[in-house]
């Protein structure tokens, strides 16, 4: 009877953890009621800048003295920044597709966006 017990609390908290990333993953995604990011996805594009972009953008979306542009004046299209990032530019930007999943990149026009200059 004991190993019963033990099996079905093993699957309760099992299925709460799964439930419990789930959750998580949605609401790092999800955007609020007027299609704005929630601070949570800025947050997750912010660290992904920092780990995967910064060294050729700058720490602060620019880097003068390069060929990279300043990502605070980005246009508003997000069409252009998502085909941007998957395929690379020019020959000068590398395609990153292999590298950050679609929640990554999302994530980071998230934040980027919330940066931009007026």
């Amino acid at each position: 009877m004991l190993k019963d017990g033990s099996h079905k609390t093993a699957a309760i908290l099992a299925a709460v953890a799964v439930l419990t990333v789930a959750l998580a993953a949605t609401i790092r995604a999800a955007d609020d009621a007027t299609g704005n990011p929630v601070q949570a996805q800025i947050d997750h594009g912010e660290s992904t800048y920092a780990e995967k972009c910064s060294h050729c953008h700058g720490p602060n979306m620019m880097n003068p003295g390069t060929i990279t542009p300043d990502l605070r004046a980005f246009p508003d299209d997000k069409t252009r920044f998502v085909t941007t990032v998957k395929n690379g530019k020019n020959n000068k930007m590398p395609p990153w597709a292999d590298i950050l999943n679609d929640d990554e990149i999302g994530a980071l026009w998230a934040f980027i966006s919330s940066r931009r200059k007026p």
